[in-house]
């Protein structure tokens, strides 16, 4: 079973992940997961911690002259701005000397002390904060390497911020994640690109913040991927819950979901072809989004998360409780972003990395990346015959 567990706090020394069940002979280098966390950063309207926060990588453990030995596999996302935090962050007894005790609305802030008994924000928002992405976007780094093998690759782009929609309904190929990247907004729309970065613009200048929608689209994928006869394993279920433990993410569709709710059944689905030459069964549209009954059918699968804006405002309008004296105040102003919906979908292309080697692995089973992969070509071979 293929599962990874993160651990660290924004402000801390660094981030840990420990990624299990990875097969041997899977090549990893430095490079591979350093391309991704700068992927991860790109984006109009983030911060200017971005410009400052670097991710010191180190891997831990796991891999030796460049390849997993089949071991846990550790990474370690060092943060370079620890020198300014050690005191308030470290781990020894004490206090801080500046509690945060101004929840923010929207934010984990106050169901988090209440939960676990404490007394100010920090000790919620450090783990809450969407910087644990990082941490996933290095597992889904070493996922999609993995993926690569089989055949299998994953995109993403932006299709909406805050009011604006991209308009052509085209979706990147592999090919194009480097066009996608190049847009500020990381937008495949040409044509409203420019509008979501007046949009980002706009809210920026009134201090507020903007929510939007990624779709992220893996082709490739080959049939029989998750279940019909288990409810916990059908993998629409699955991608779902990897997609909305995202930071922010409150809604996740699969395929054309929304739009098939006001068809018919007569316009809704997939018409079923055959190909004798590649003989598969190809369908006529992908309204599914590559999913019937909680399996792959072969198309490209594709998903979109919608992400509400950001809870940190640097205008102070959103309206609290000091937990302390009970008054009515305004919330704390940690560092924020305007919007954070191009980082996002970096970091969906994580999740769904994570669900399909997931999956891959057992549908494949598999030591080594070469048993993995000849236990998918045997497959795909009966699949044709």
């Amino acid at each position: 079973m293929l599962r990874f567990l993160t651990a660290g706090e924004s402000h801390g020394k660094a981030l840990v992940v420990v990624i299990e069940g990875l097969p041997a002979g899977l090549s990893v280098t430095t490079e591979d997961i350093a391309s991704e966390l700068a992927r991860r950063r790109l984006g109009y309207g983030r911060g200017p911690r971005m410009r400052f926060e670097a991710d010191e990588l180190t891997l831990l453990g796991g891999i030796r002259h460049g390849r997993t030995l089949g071991s846990p596999v550790a990474i370690e996302i060092g943060n370079s701005e620890w020198p300014k935090w050690t005191e308030e962050m470290s781990p020894a007894p004490g206090r801080t000397e500046k509690p945060l005790t101004q929840p923010r609305p929207g934010h984990a802030d106050l169901a988090g002390m209440q939960k676990y008994d404490l007394d100010e924000s920090r000790d919620v928002l450090e783990r809450a904060s969407a910087r644990e992405t990082a941490a996933r976007v290095a597992a889904g780094a070493v996922c999609k390497l993995l993926l690569r093998h089989l055949g299998t690759e994953i995109v993403s782009h932006v299709v909406q911020m805050g009011q604006v929609v991209s308009k052509n309904g085209r979706q990147p190929l592999p090919g194009d994640l480097e066009v996608v990247d190049e847009s500020p907004v990381r937008c495949f729309d040409p044509s409203t690109e420019a509008e979501m970065i007046e949009a980002v613009k706009a809210a920026a200048k009134d201090g507020d913040s903007l929510g939007g929608a990624a779709e992220v689209i893996a082709y490739g994928v080959p049939v029989g991927l998750g279940s019909h006869v288990h409810w916990d394993r059908k993998l629409d279920a699955l991608l779902a819950q990897a997609l909305m433990s995202i930071h922010a993410v409150k809604a996740v569709e699969i395929g054309d979901g929304i739009e098939v709710a006001g068809l018919r059944g007569s316009e809704a689905h997939d018409p079923i072809g055959w190909d004798a030459v590649s003989r598969t069964y190809p369908r006529g549209s992908n309204h599914a989004g590559g999913l019937e009954g909680g399996i792959t059918n072969g198309e490209p699968l594709f998903a979109r998360c919608y992400m509400k804006p950001l809870s940190t405002l640097n205008r102070p309008v959103l309206k609290t409780v000091d937990v302390v004296t009970k008054q009515e105040t305004v919330s704390f102003k940690e560092r924020t972003d305007h919007t954070a919906v191009p980082a996002m979908g970096v970091v969906a292309e994580t999740m769904m990395a994570w669900v399909l080697a997931a999956e891959s692995l057992r549908k494949f089973g598999g030591d080594s990346v070469g048993e993995m992969v000849r236990n998918r070509d045997a497959y795909l071979a009966s699949l044709q015959a």
